[in-house]
């Protein structure tokens, strides 16, 4: 949907200093670390480039690899081991949520007299109301709860089983609503999350976008490049409304992309290796920047290792808000380093520690104590960078290099792309990715002294990890079941009356849910062999 802001008027105490920064930050879905002018893409982002160009290119900037993961180290500070969330993304009827004991970035943002709104993508899970951005800190929402969906019907799907509706307005759906138009009070500061689902797919763009790659005869690279342009407008038109409003000279812009480019859907995050999903750099080290007439320093290149999780800590800072204990974030303040060139205070990222990647019986000795040296068993995918040095051990996904795809034809077509060589039997790599950025010399027999310094680190970060939370998906949450629209499914209720007194009357009724929930699961039962059914059938 289109954004329109309403600011009102600069206010006379920005111009005295009293009130912190306006802070927009923009996430953009799966765009790869190649699909951005500055890095010499063919695809056109004039505005984003002079937007860089102007403030500090984040060149050692990472995130996850993966949607959900990326954006709940954004919200909280913490790594997914401190909040469950290791495994996979959260899906549409799984019942999980960002942890509701943990703040959020806009609930902290609040308490620290922020207005707070959110356009977008959220995909931090709403299987209950108190899940939902609007419990979460932020004060307006308009966007979408899943994963991707279509970008003009808004209808989304999870497989083929279920589908439904998602654009909601706050906590209802958003059948006639096509923009957003945010009231912000002129007396406080703003911080503006922009959660773009493109460039993920579908494949869509406009014509008038499409017609600017004509030539590029690779149908997913050219939907996907236009794509790639309609997010540069949007941005574009997010920074005019800022100038026009009065509130440009007093804010900070933050650019970011929330993992690599899928290389099969037009993505291309060359000349790294793999891509989205894994934890090579292509999946990993993203496109960012920041972009602000407060930077001490502008228009340079920024080599401080920064992490998402970064986010929390220093955007609290500059909303000066000093009141909290941040012993337990595991992001660090570096707007000194991306403002002033100051040193960074991180060293290390964890990028993840996920147990629930093997399969239980899966245990092989060998790989605790031969490759682990009896220190870590590396057939659990794990991965972590300190200083120059970046370990992986288990599956880190597809470690080929995919040279930009603008050859016509499908994948068979594409000329050039380089095959891993070093994955075939082997559990544990180690790179000095200042040296080696695209991953290409393997020093893990050749320096065994750093491997086992970073096995112990990763042995060390998982004495501090909770359980991953991975719960199987619950038939209920199936939008056929609930008007045809993705929505909460499970009641405040059902979240922790466990061990309360109850009156009769709760009593009865808690009863009659639990009866009408029976009659619901299978009528979703039925629905999904119906549909397998049906899907089998065209095969005959």
């Amino acid at each position: 949907p289109a954004l329109m802001l309403v600011l009102g008027q600069y206010h006379p105490q920005f111009i005295r200093g009293r009130v912190p920064p306006h802070i927009v930050f923009v996430m953009v879905d799966d765009q790869g670390y190649n699909d951005i002018g500055y890095h010499g893409s063919e695809i056109h982002t004039p505005v984003l480039d002079q937007l860089a160009g102007e403030g500090v290119k984040l060149e050692n900037y990472y995130v996850q690899p993966i949607c959900s993961p990326t954006r709940s180290q954004l919200m909280t500070g913490r790594y997914q081991i401190h909040t469950g969330l290791q495994h996979s993304i959260i899906r549409a009827r799984q019942p999980l949520c960002l942890p509701p004991d943990i703040p959020t970035l806009p609930e902290r943002l609040r308490q620290a007299g922020y207005s707070t709104h959110m356009v977008g993508k959220w995909h931090l899970g709403f299987c209950r109301p108190e899940c939902l951005p609007t419990s979460r800190g932020f004060q307006s929402f308009l966007g979408s709860l899943t994963g991707s969906g279509d970008h003009f019907s808004f209808q989304s799907c999870d497989g083929t089983e279920a589908c439904g509706f998602d654009l909601h307005d706050g906590n209802r759906p958003a059948w006639e609503l096509k923009t957003a138009i945010i009231c912000h009070d002129q007396r406080t500061p703003l911080f503006l999350y922009v959660a773009l689902q493109a460039v993920h797919t579908p494949l869509q763009a406009p014509g008038h976008l499409l017609r600017r790659y004509q030539t590029l005869g690779n149908r997913p690279r050219r939907h996907y490049a236009a794509m790639v342009s309609g997010v540069d407008e949007s941005v574009g038109e997010i920074v005019s409304e800022l100038r026009e409003r009065g509130y440009y000279n007093k804010s900070v812009l933050i650019y970011s992309s929330d993992n690599g480019g899928q290389p099969l859907s037009g993505g291309c995050n060359w000349p790294l290796r793999g891509g989205k999903g894994s934890y090579w750099e292509g999946g990993v080290r993203a496109v960012g920047f920041v972009h602000s007439p407060l930077l001490k320093r502008k228009g340079v290149v920024s080599q401080a290792l920064i992490h998402i999780s970064d986010w929390y800590p220093t955007l609290l800072s500059l909303a000066e808000d000093r009141d909290s204990d941040s012993s337990h974030l595991d992001g660090q303040d570096v707007w000194g380093a991306i403002s002033s060139g100051l040193p960074c205070p991180r060293t290390e990222i964890l990028f993840n520690i996920d147990p629930v990647s093997r399969r239980h019986g899966e245990v092989d000795p060998r790989l605790l104590n031969v490759n682990g040296f009896g220190i870590w068993d590396t057939g659990v995918r794990a991965a972590i960078r300190a200083g120059d040095w970046k370990l992986l051990t288990g599956n880190v996904g597809d470690g080929d290099w995919f040279p930009p795809q603008t050859m016509p034809g499908g994948p068979q077509q594409w000329q050039g792309m380089e095959k891993r060589r070093d994955q075939r039997g082997k559990s544990v790599w180690l790179f000095n990715v200042t040296a080696d950025p695209y991953e290409r010399a393997d020093l893990a027999e050749a320096r065994p002294e750093v491997v086992k310094v970073l096995l112990a680190r990763l042995a060390e970060y998982n004495r501090t990890a909770v359980p991953p939370r991975n719960p199987p998906d619950d038939p209920m949450a199936d939008p056929q079941l609930h008007g045809g629209v993705w929505t909460p499914w499970l009641g405040q209720e059902e979240a922790g009356d466990e061990g309360v007194d109850e009156e009769p009357d709760n009593t009865n009724r808690k009863a009659r849910s639990k009866s009408t929930c029976r009659v619901c699961k299978l009528r979703a039962l039925f629905k999904k062999v119906g549909t397998r059914m049906q899907r089998a059938a065209l095969f005959l």
